[in-house]
C-alpha cells in the first residue's frame, strides 16, 4: 500500500500511528505542501479535496484520514484499536467524530496561525485568529480533560483510534503554542500516547526557527 503524506500534517500522523502500531508496511511518499503539489492536477485525481493522506491500496483509494485509520484495522487480524461490538466500536466512532468536528479543528487555526504561517512566509499570526482558536481550544480541552479524569485511555478502558486521532491533533501543541497547560489530565494522557513506540518512530523533524 501506498501512503501520500506530508510528516507534519496532523491528519498523515494518525494514520503513520495506526501504521505504526499495526506493523502495517506504507510506501510513504511525500506531497510538499508548502509548493502546493497537493493542488496540482496529479494529486487530484487521487484526492479531489487537493489534501493529504491518500492510501492507495492497488488501485483502491481512500482519503479522509479517520476512514484510513479504520481501513487499516480492518486488514489487520486480531487488531484491538478497533471494537468489534456494537457499543465498543461507537464509542470509539464517537470521539474519531468529535475529533474531527472540534478538537482538531480548533488547534488548526493555531497551527496555522503560530506555526504554518512563520514557516511559509505568509505573515504574522492575525490576532483575531488567534484569539478565536485559543478559545475553541480551551472549551474543547477542558471537555477532554474532565473525561480523561481518572481515565488512561479515551474509550473502552484501553488503546484505540480515538487515542492516535486526538494525539495526532495535538502533535504540534509546542510550536503552535496551543493553551493546554491547565488541563493536567489531558497533558498526562498525551505524555501516554507519546511514549508509545509508535509515537516515536512517526515523529518527524520539526524546522527550527
Amino acid at each position: 500500500m501506498k501512503l501520500y503524506f506530508h510528516p507534519l500534517s496532523g491528519n498523515s500522523r494518525r494514520v503513520l500511528l495506526v501504521a505504526a502500531h499495526l506493523d502495517v508496511p506504507l510506501e510513504r511518499i511525500v506531497v510538499d505542501l508548502p509548493k502546493g503539489e497537493q493542488r496540482g492536477a496529479p494529486h487530484l485525481k487521487l484526492n479531489p479535496n487537493g489534501r493529504v493522506p491518500v492510501l492507495d491500496d492497488d488501485g483502491f483509494l481512500l482519503w479522509e484520514s479517520r476512514a484510513i485509520m479504520q481501513y487499516l484495522t480492518e486488514k489487520t487480524p486480531g487488531q484491538t484499536l478497533l471494537p468489534t461490538d456494537a457499543h465498543g466500536r461507537a464509542d470509539v466512532s464517537r470521539w474519531l467524530f468529535w475529533c474531527a468536528a472540534h478538537m482538531a479543528p480548533a488547534n488548526t487555526i493555531l497551527v496555522f496561525e503560530n506555526f504554518v504561517k512563520a514557516q511559509t512566509g505568509r505573515g504574522p499570526a492575525d490576532p483575531a485568529e488567534v484569539a478565536r482558536g485559543e478559545a475553541l481550544v480551551a472549551q474543547n480541552a477542558q471537555l477532554l480533560d474532565a473525561h480523561l479524569k481518572d481515565r488512561t485511555w479515551v474509550a473502552q478502558d484501553r488503546l484505540t483510534l480515538a487515542d492516535f486521532s486526538l494525539a495526532a491533533s495535538f502533535a504540534l501543541a509546542g510550536p503552535a503554542r496551543l493553551p493546554i497547560s491547565d488541563y493536567a489530565n489531558l497533558r498526562a494522557w498525551l505524555g501516554r500516547v507519546q511514549e508509545l513506540e509508535a509515537w516515536k518512530r512517526t515523529a518527524p523533524s520539526l524546522p527550527r526557527g
